[in-house]
């Protein structure tokens, strides 16, 4: 249950979301106050899955180096911001470990003007178009950002979220944009 849509674009990042909240297992969908999209600067995030994650996102997660210089931000997600990430899901019960396999949740993050995905095996992933959406409502956010690429960033991803919730029953107002830097 969730839409999240990320776009890079005009050296800006911009994240949006909505706020369905509801059981895999049921037919219940409710409007939530969570905030699926937040900055947290340098960084903004938008998640799906795990309301868990979220918090533990937006108000544990500390302590993340700094850049050095003679790293790309790829390159700085991977060897800084992803081992903070992974010891916060351990420390507070959120990483699942099977069979010596770690599992997190998936997130979109922009950092200095790139969006990268966050996925469950913690890779990091940068999208050629600058472009990506996240759960039940991916394919309907993607298809309309597409459509939609004469508008501009936020009206983008607010008619695009709009869309979604149209065609699928887990996504629903109101919805939220974010612009990071």
């Amino acid at each position: 249950m969730t839409c999240i849509i990320g776009l890079a674009e005009d050296n800006k990042v911009y994240i949006g979301g909505d706020s369905a909240s509801g059981s895999s297992n049921s037919w219940t969908v409710r409007a939530t106050t969570i905030k699926k999209v937040f900055l947290r600067p340098p960084f903004i995030f938008g998640c799906s899955l795990s309301f868990r994650m979220m918090q533990l996102l937006r108000y544990r997660l500390y302590n993340i180096p700094e850049q050095h210089a003679n790293y790309s931000n790829e390159e700085y997600l991977v060897k800084e911001f992803i081992d903070p990430v992974r010891e916060l899901f351990k420390e507070h019960g959120y990483a699942r470990i099977k069979d010596n396999e770690e599992e997190g949740g998936s997130f979109l993050v922009g950092y200095r003007n790139q969006l990268y995905l966050i996925d469950t095996d913690f890779q990091v992933n940068e999208s050629l178009d600058g472009l990506r959406a996240l759960g039940c409502g991916e394919d309907f956010a993607l298809g309309a950002m597409k459509a939609l690429e004469h508008l501009p960033p936020k009206k983008r991803i607010l008619k695009s979220l709009e869309i979604a919730a149209y065609f699928s029953g887990g996504v629903m107002p109101p919805f939220i944009v974010e612009e990071g830097k």
